[in-house]
């Protein structure tokens, strides 16, 4: 077994890994060793943004976990794929820039008020993060930043049934809104997409490629980390697999981990930090008692209202046969085309019961037809859209815990998504509301019939079935190793992002964060990635 010594040893490569570890290395001058299980973020189809699509139907830069049985769910197992590629979910997302609402963080801070450390994680904290990272090509004001070295654009490329979709909405009396992480999320509009001409922008692309030539920067790939060591109740190092076998470093500073939601608990509990009486289960010697290592799962669920238009209208095989060739060509020749587009261009946020109160649910609106893949044999393919509703703020929680003792075996996932009653009520209400979007002038006169979910599908029973049977993860798992305050029996960090009984370990990743943010992740959790570098080098 080899054994090095780096500063620090960052595990998981992901959106926060990638920021947390070449801000290190370059702002902090550290040694600084990045272990990712994953490939290479190098590759045509995860540059251009419509690359999602065939990334989601199951390739190597992608981690399929299967939940468990869910109860409630009449005993359904879904799936909850995860990037398995430097960069991880900015690698093979749809690249939606979207930071939630200041009262997500402000909320924070109210949970977290009353710690020993006194760090603030409100709205005025987390701004400041955000605003550096970002590079905007339209916004520059309090909210916006154009500097960063993330870049942030308006979409290449917009479908006319995303622009139909955003005016049957405005008819449904929703705003059009020009800025979904300004003064207002309520609305209608078209999002912003982490890329530029027709390219990907990564966490990998944008923090950890600069940092190629810096010899304080090592990027191992395809190294799976086994547990951290522990001494003294220090953290002093890893232990990691790749080809070659097993091998051992150490850090003279701290282990930080950033493997997600799914994989940080776990590697907690490999390590001896989590609950002691699963760890008794499996055989692992406790060496921090932390209950709260793998629970508070929570997750963004997702509906699709799905339709077929009446003409050729939408993504259907545009990336197949002739029509790749073509677009492929625009693309090439003028830089324009579907190759510029994420395929999701346009969403609202909405609240169906008081439009003047915080949305409660988020769409997205997707020129084709999408579901999951436990599902696709029920919808009948070709030129369609879809809907997607989302509720926001979900009361559900769910667990990560243990399958077995063994560092390759994958955890056992419970979401239990929808499973409180009231988001199921909020899912409901947000399939009412854009169920009449379909039936909106100009939407209307593109839609031959809505297939999902049918015309018998729409009492109250019978939509709750329905939600039961489609709901699927929103890629947003987080809160399985929260921040709390000290009093906070559940909570497995401080508010520094430190864990708690051990010296020298954080974690900093969407795992950490107390309660999910309104709206997608993927910059929120380079936030919480630049946030630990600067906690790391004691500029906070």
């Amino acid at each position: 077994m080899t054994q090095q010594e780096f500063d620090f040893i960052v595990v998981g490569g992901g959106a926060a890994g990638c920021v947390a570890a070449a801000r290190l290395a370059s702002d902090g001058g550290a040694r600084v060793l990045l272990l990712e299980a994953g490939y290479s973020h190098r590759h045509p189809l995860l540059d251009m943004p419509p690359g999602i699509f065939k990334m989601i139907n199951g390739t190597r830069f992608m981690r399929y976990h299967k939940t468990v049985p869910q109860a409630h769910l009449g005993g359904r197992v879904h799936d909850i794929p995860q990037g398995h590629v430097l960069g991880g979910g900015s690698s093979v997302n749809a690249q939606v820039y979207m930071r939630g609402r200041p009262a997500d963080y402000d909320g924070w801070q109210a949970m977290l008020q009353g710690g020993n450390d006194g760090i603030d994680w409100g709205w005025d904290a987390v701004l400041p993060h955000f605003r550096r990272m970002e590079g905007n090509n339209r916004l520059q004001n309090d909210l916006h930043g154009t500097e960063g070295p993330l870049l942030v654009s308006d979409p290449g490329h917009i479908d006319p049934l995303s622009r139909l979709f955003v005016q049957a909405a405005q008819g449904l009396g929703l705003p059009f809104n020009s800025d979904f992480n300004g003064t207002s999320q309520t609305g209608v509009g078209f999002y912003q997409f982490m890329n530029r001409n027709g390219r990907r922008s990564s966490a990998a692309y944008a923090y950890v490629t600069p940092q190629e030539g810096n010899p304080n920067l090592t990027v191992r790939l395809q190294a799976e980390v086994q547990r951290v060591d522990i001494r003294d109740g220090r953290a002093v190092g890893v232990t990691y697999r790749d080809k070659t076998g097993l091998h051992q470093v150490i850090c003279t500073r701290e282990v930080i981990l950033s493997a997600g939601s799914l994989v940080t608990p776990k590697l907690l509990m490999l390590s001896g930090i989590g609950p002691a009486d699963h760890l008794a289960e499996h055989g692992i010697a406790c060496i921090a008692d932390l209950p709260g290592v793998g629970q508070n799962l929570i997750d963004h669920p997702e509906v699709p209202i799905t339709a077929r238009v009446n003409g050729p209208y939408g993504y259907y095989r545009q990336g197949q046969g002739w029509r790749m060739l073509r677009n492929g060509l625009q693309f090439k020749l003028f830089g324009s085309g579907p190759v510029t587009s994420a395929g999701v261009e346009a969403g609202a946020f909405v609240n169906p019961d008081d439009p003047t109160a915080p949305p409660t649910i988020q769409a997205f609106c997707v020129p084709i037809v999408y579901v999951d893949r436990d599902t696709r044999d029920l919808v009948q393919d070709g030129h369609g859209l879809t809907v997607t509703t989302v509720v926001v703020k979900p009361k559900s929680r769910g667990h990560v815990r243990l399958a077995s003792a063994d560092p390759a075996a994958m955890p056992l996932v419970s979401p239990n998504l929808l499973q409180h009653p009231d988001d199921m009520a909020e899912m409901i209400k947000g399939q009412r509301f854009f169920l009449r979007a379909f039936e909106q002038s100009p939407l209307a006169q593109r839609i031959e019939r809505v297939m999902l979910p049918g015309p018998q599908d729409r009492d109250h029973a019978a939509l709750r079935a329905y939600c039961q049977r489609f709901v699927k993860t929103n890629y947003h798992p987080a809160g399985t190793a929260r921040m709390g305050r000290e009093d906070d029996a559940m909570a497995v960090l401080d508010t520094r992002l430190r864990v708690r009984g051990v010296e020298g370990l954080r974690v900093c990743d969407l795992s950490a964060m107390p309660d999910i943010n309104a709206g997608n992740t993927q910059a929120p959790a380079m936030m919480l990635g630049d946030r630990c570098a600067d906690l790391a080098m004691g500029l906070l």
